[in-house]
């Protein structure tokens, strides 16, 4: 009988707390690694091929250890790329506000999923052979039912906790704070149409999902790191795949690329500021945030304490897309604008550059020619920022 409780208590493996706290982890990463290579980066973007044997692991770890369907993963996924931060996203805090993301967004999940018209549009090209039909899809909550029993064989009471952390995981991670957090809160390298913002430089904890506004910008690439400080460990895992050859890496971010001597601006100038545009942008941003700032110590060397007040929010506000304001931003904005005149030039030649990979009619030779003409005025502004920024565009290549 002692044997039994004996065996109840700690179950097959008979470990110390500290050592199923190690264990716990260890397998809610592979969970993690499992959802970002295959679900997130291979299956939702493509930006990767698996070999059948690897694709079929992380199936099957998912199905034991999050109960997640491929297919609406999938979908739910893309339609948030396509539906970004606006009606019909099925999980963005600017639409359902950060706490209901944050803490119920395995509810959104779920509604999403129920959605049939949401499956048929944006799940294709996921798996449809036998063992997903039957099994996978069919009897989704079979699988963490298995995985509740081996956790009470392996690690007897204890594996309840471990079951309870496994299933918590995802939902935690990834619906709470990448799709959260990671639209809220954080820095952007890269100035793309909605509010991403990369965590933290480290993505280790999500398996590399912490650099979500690197995604954003780059939704096809199977790196999430842009900068040299930056760390993707999903990245790391895929070139170990790669190595092995369990892996085919299909596409990865360019990076820009910046020709010393070149002085003049061409075709292939423009190519690369179409490229990278989301980058170029952020750039710009940060000059006229700097600018802002120079604008503010002045005033406040002015003792004029209300107006200091309302550019410092100006200064944040800059920094947005002008479609993200709230008219009374908007507004405030404008009221600045009137009273700086170099920052009003700064924002109205951010808005004439953005226009050149907006619009979509015009022939290359006349986006070339706005380009060149855009770079004149810029170097004829007299802001020694913007004739810097504008001579330092001449030097981008694809």
């Amino acid at each position: 009988m002692d044997q039994v409780f004996h065996y109840l208590a700690g179950g097959l493996l008979q470990l110390e707390w500290w050592q199923v706290l190690l264990v716990t982890l260890a397998l809610t990463h592979v969970t993690i690694v499992s959802v970002t290579v295959f679900l997130h980066r291979s299956q939702a973007h493509r930006g990767l091929d698996l070999h059948p044997a690897a694709m079929h692991f992380f199936r099957f770890w998912l199905w034991l250890t999050t109960g997640m369907v491929t297919k609406e993963w999938v979908s739910i996924h893309r339609k948030h790329h396509a539906f970004v931060e606006r009606e019909g996203d099925p999980h963005s805090p600017m639409v359902y506000g950060i706490g209901k993301v944050m803490f119920r967004g395995a509810e959104l999940y779920r509604y999403e999923a129920s959605n049939a018209e949401t499956l048929k549009r944006f799940g294709h090209g996921t798996p449809d052979d036998w063992l997903e039909r039957n099994l996978y899809s069919r009897h989704s909550s079979l699988g963490i039912l298995i995985m509740l029993g081996i956790d009470l064989a392996l690690f007897g009471t204890l594996g309840l906790t471990v079951w309870a952390i496994q299933m918590a995981w995802i939902p935690f991670w990834a619906a709470g704070v990448v799709n959260g957090l990671g639209h809220y809160i954080g820095y952007r390298n890269y100035s793309s149409p909605d509010t991403s913002t990369n965590v933290f430089p480290v993505g280790i904890i999500i398996g590399g999902e912490e650099l979500h506004n690197n995604h954003h910008a780059h939704g096809t690439s199977c790196r999430f790191s842009a900068k040299w400080w930056e760390f993707d460990i999903g990245w790391l895992y895929i070139r170990i795949l790669s190595f092995l050859r369990l892996a085919k890496i299909r596409r990865v971010a360019p990076r820009l690329k910046v020709e010393h001597g070149k002085s003049c601006v061409d075709l292939d100038t423009l190519q690369a500021i179409i490229t990278h545009r989301y980058e170029i942008l952020a750039k710009y941003t940060r000059m006229v945030r700097k600018a802002a700032a120079q604008e503010l110590d002045k005033v406040k060397a002015s003792a004029d304490a209300s107006h200091a007040a309302v550019l410092r929010r100006a200064q944040k506000l800059l920094a947005r897309d002008d479609n993200k304001l709230a008219p009374a931003q908007r507004a405030e904005i404008e009221s600045v604008l009137a009273q700086h005149q170099s920052l009003s030039t700064l924002v109205q030649m951010r808005a004439e550059l953005a226009r050149l990979w907006e619009s979509s009619s015009a022939s290359s030779e006349q986006l070339l020619a706005d380009l060149q003409a855009w770079c004149q005025r810029a170097q004829q502004s007299g802001i020694e920022s913007l004739e810097q920024f504008a001579l330092r565009l001449r030097r981008y290549a694809a």
